[in-house]
């Protein structure tokens, strides 16, 4: 592919190389594998369910680990709201105020609906911030329900002329209501910092946000961090950064050439969640949190995820110590009973060694159980699939007739296939983006984290630009194939741990209500 010179003044701009180009297209001409399943992750085959018995030790290591290990939580969030208010975008867009559109409007009740959302307007925790709004203007809400002035209501829910949510991170919506505030999700990440990523007197965060919204999260930042400094005895240290432009990838038109503007600019477009391997690197903590912004629930409820965070935080130093002490161990001459400990312990970190392997001697095996050895460690949290959307935990072969586990979403499955179909639909759990990740080996050293990631698990998918269709390209998501050469286990946790706002409507539901009457 032949570049303009403007094209590789681009490059160097946003500190891409013209290989990675190069590679992005080739991966248009050929696509990306799908993956193959040997079977899913389940109970006691892959999704290690903790004994109560064992919870008292798992604790007593995170206890630990918060004395001598440097923590920090990482959240997501560069994603904006709109999304979570489409079904309001929807309504504005072809709601008609006459009668023929009102009768159509109270005929559709119950929860889900807009009729359902005006009657429980007032339940919402923006509905102060709202009505403040209008009244600022000469309105009253409870009168413009009454008038059926739904469109003129969502327009100052959803534009600048009021909230301006349509134009606002997921993360700055308000989500629950106290006594005497209303918490953001963001605000609840930093509770959440407190209670289980401090050691008694700092807790440390770290927020991937959209470089157009980083003021706003500044800001946010500036009116809590005093109140909660108060609230929980603690000095936060809390860091923001922005997907980096390096990571963004191009896209080509249905004659297959690289998309450009009316003035001839390359067009780019985001990486997607996979990304934020490079933000991941560049954290220094010994241990990373990972959320998703929009999974809290208010403090009455906090109880259940304080809890597993510990567990799994504790199920981490559980296996790094082991994993530790086994490479430890073969930097010396381990003897053949060693070799078999190892080798028996591999399933127990999301590996099965190919049937029948062998090794022409002790060196060749040695070598091999440290690379499997010394690698990320990531403890996940899976919860039982109840239809909610999310990456599965299955057992994926490799080609060296080996397994690993891995979080695979659909989009990475031949579903065309009986066999592959037939083992995706027997997954019973999925995974609501809760990890708890060691990113430095047993020599206290930072992996490079950009050498375990598998560039074979992207996403090609057909969107839009201007009317016309076009390819575009995904980087191997965050938790699936930037991750896929970790050690990975999984950890059972319970459904009240996962409770995602992804439409305004999941405001109503009782976990997100606090019982406070205003």
């Amino acid at each position: 592919m032949k570049y303009t010179k403007e094209d590789l003044k681009t490059f160097k701009r946003r500190d891409l190389k013209t290989e990675q180009i190069d590679r992005q297209l080739e991966n248009f001409q050929k696509g990306f594998h799908f993956v193959e399943l040997s079977e899913p992750a389940v109970t006691d085959n892959g999704i290690l369910r903790i004994n109560p018995e064992d919870e008292e030790i798992l604790l007593k290591n995170y206890d630990t680990a918060c004395q001598n290990h440097s923590m920090i939580k990482m959240v997501p969030a560069s994603g904006s709201a709109t999304r979570m208010f489409k079904d309001l975008f929807h309504f504005l867009d072809t709601y008609e105020d006459s009668e023929e559109g009102f009768l159509e409007f109270i005929q559709k009740k119950g929860p889900g609906t807009m009729h359902y959302f005006f009657e429980k307007l007032d339940e919402l925790p923006f509905y102060n911030r709202l009505s403040a709004a209008l009244w600022k203007d000469g309105k009253d809400i409870e009168k413009m329900i009454a008038k059926r002035e739904f469109k003129e209501i969502l327009q100052y829910i959803l534009t600048e002329k009021g909230l301006n949510y349509g134009n606002t991170p997921k993360g700055l919506v308000d989500f629950h209501i106290y006594r005497d505030f209303v918490r953001t999700a963001f605000d609840e990440h930093i509770v959440e910092g407190a209670l289980y990523c401090s050691n008694g007197k700092t807790a440390r965060l770290h927020f991937t946000v959209a470089e157009e919204y980083m003021p706003l999260f500044k800001n946010r930042l500036k009116k809590v961090t005093k109140v909660f400094e108060k609230m929980f005895n603690v000095k936060y240290e809390v860091s923001f950064s922005i997907q980096k432009p390096s990571t963004d990838t191009v896209s080509i038109d249905a004659e297959g050439q690289l998309l450009r503007d009316e003035k001839g600019q390359l067009v780019f477009r985001p990486g997607g969640h996979g990304a934020l391997i490079h933000n991941l690197d560049d954290l220094k903590e010994d241990i990373v949190f990972i959320k998703n912004i929009d999974n809290v629930i208010p403090d009455r409820a906090k109880s259940d995820t304080i809890k597993y965070k510990k567990l799994l935080a504790g199920t981490l130093i559980d296996i790094q110590n082991k994993v530790f002490g086994f490479l430890a161990t073969l930097d010396k001459k381990p003897t053949p009973a060693q070799l078999e400990e190892i080798d028996r312990f591999l399933n127990s970190i999301g590996y099965k060694e190919a049937e029948g392997k062998t090794y022409k001697d002790n060196k060749e095996h040695i070598k091999h159980l440290q690379q499997l050895l010394n690698r990320p460690i990531r403890i996940c949290g899976m919860v039982k699939n109840e239809g909610e959307p999310g990456g599965g935990p299955f057992w994926v072969k490799g080609q060296d007739g080996s397994s690993r586990l891995m979080i695979i979403e659909s989009a990475q499955i031949d579903l065309k296939n009986k066999e592959q179909k037939k083992i995706f639909e027997r997954s019973t759990h999925f995974n609501p983006v809760d990890l708890v990740c060691g990113i430095k080996n047993y020599k206290g050293k930072k992996f490079d984290l950009l050498k375990f990631v598998d560039a074979d698990q992207g996403f090609i998918t057909s969107k839009s630009y201007k009317g016309k269709e076009i390819k575009v390209q995904e980087l191997p998501g965050l938790w699936n194939g930037a991750m896929a050469n970790w050690i990975t286990v999984f950890v059972e946790v319970p459904l009240t741990t996962f409770t995602p706002v992804k439409t305004v409507f999941d405001l109503f539901r009782f976990e997100h209500r606090n019982v406070i009457k205003k």
